[in-house]
């Protein structure tokens, strides 16, 4: 699929939105419990716009410049999800640059104690609010996937709810292989641990993508991260 014009961004919004109720209710759940973050890296801001003009309010970016740059450009009502490798000498300025444009900022990828004390500290100037976040998973086991290993998740989710007074866990994350639906069951299992060591019944699920979002669904997915579905497929840049 070729990247998708805007008049076709509604129909697309249209078309995934229906599946995510189709997926809740053959699984017995209210699509109210079911957020969509779009994501559009890459994608021109008009695109986004589009999106945004259908109703459309969470995003989802990979690259700090580029999640800076349009943070300026969006509507200031936009909650924009962070959902690539960030690495902890970017966490401040992303976070400085993107919360005073935005209703919220959420990062779904705290990996490490090291990144999450420094979003922690980039928060001190924030005294009213908290920063939402996730703690990735790497479910697969692959080497090419970030996250923490399931064994080490509930350390590090204890870490940060004692030290990181300025983090909120959201939840939970993973970018799971592909066609491998474990990951999700992997993912859920760690959930479920983390959730009654620390009395939280409410952390959320983040998992699932354009091809298998249905599927996580099935599996408690609270979070959905659709991108290529929505806006057609990417060229990539150059990381920064």
């Amino acid at each position: 699929m070729s990247s998708a014009s805007t008049s076709s961004i509604e129909s697309n919004l249209e078309s995934v939105r229906s599946r995510v109720q189709s997926a809740c209710e053959a699984s017995g759940r209210s699509p109210d419990g079911v957020y969509l973050v779009a994501v559009s890296k890459t994608k021109p801001l008009d695109m986004l716009k589009g999106a945004y003009d259908n109703n459309q309010r969470a995003f989802g970016e990979n690259y700090v410049q580029e999640l800076i740059s349009k943070a300026q450009d969006m509507p200031a009502d936009v909650e924009w999800h962070f959902i690539g490798t960030l690495q902890s000498n970017k966490a401040s300025s992303l976070v400085k640059s993107v919360l005073p444009k935005a209703s919220s900022l959420t990062i779904e990828t705290v990996t490490s104690m090291k990144l999450a004390n420094k979003l922690n500290n980039a928060m001190k100037d924030f005294e009213d609010e908290n920063l939402e976040i996730f703690v990735q998973v790497n479910t697969s086991g692959e080497e090419s996937k970030g996250g923490a290993a399931p064994e080490d998740v509930m350390s590090l989710c204890q870490n940060i709810t004692n030290s990181c007074t300025k983090l909120h866990l959201k939840g939970l994350m993973t970018i799971g292989a592909v066609g491998d639906l474990t990951c999700f069951d992997e993912l859920a299992k760690c959930r479920d641990e983390v959730a009654s060591a620390l009395d939280r019944s409410d952390l959320c699920l983040s998992m699932g993508m354009s091809g298998d979002f249905e599927e996580a669904i099935a599996r408690g997915a609270t979070h959905v991260r659709v991108g290529s579905t929505i806006f057609g497929t990417r060229e990539y840049p150059k990381k920064d």
